[in-house]
């Protein structure tokens, strides 16, 4: 795979650093969350959700909800490229999924898929996206119209032939 097969938008390149190296000697998963939050802070710079809109706004955006898979192992010094594609957006919300690869080797190391609110800081409640805000993720989804569903997005956890399994709530 080279560069420009990468599936989504390129968002923020870097390199896996000594400190997020676990006892198996490779990136630990909390290192993962970190860099697809950075990404996530690196897209919505893009779409103009900077500090300066944080702080004269007062507005800006929680996450509420995400999954990541893990694909292949990265390892101490390994660069990363991490790409975004929009999923779903509506006057409140916003789905994106990430696609996390080794920058040199192009395979896919992880994903994760993220679920974000914008937020009135001031009374800590969901509002709607300003215009101008809105008018740059439209333009973003514009530019991946063709793009399919990625299989790993809207993904459930499960074992698949479990020996055991809790019940299921009403």
């Amino acid at each position: 795979m080279s560069e420009t097969e990468y599936s989504g938008i390129e968002i923020v390149r870097g390199t896996v650093l000594p400190e997020w190296i676990d006892v198996n000697d490779h990136m630990n998963v909390a290192y993962y969350v970190l860099a697809f939050d950075l990404a996530v802070d690196a897209l919505w710079e893009k779409f103009g959700i900077t500090k300066d809109y944080i702080s004269v706004a007062n507005s800006s955006t929680f996450a509420v909800e995400t999954h990541i898979t893990w694909q292949r192992e990265l390892a101490v010094d390994e660069p990363y490229v991490i790409t975004s594609q929009l999923l779903a957006y509506d006057d409140k919300r916003i789905q994106q999924f990430m696609r996390m690869y080794h920058a040199e080797k192009h395979y896919l190391a992880s994903t994760a898929e993220w679920l974000n609110l914008h937020v009135d800081l001031a009374v800590r409640k969901v509002t709607p996206w300003p215009a101008a805000i809105r008018e740059r993720i439209a333009a973003f989804a514009d530019l991946q119209r063709e793009w399919g569903w990625p299989l790993e997005a809207g993904q459930q956890i499960t074992v698949p032939n479990p020996i055991y399994r809790a019940s299921v709530r009403d």
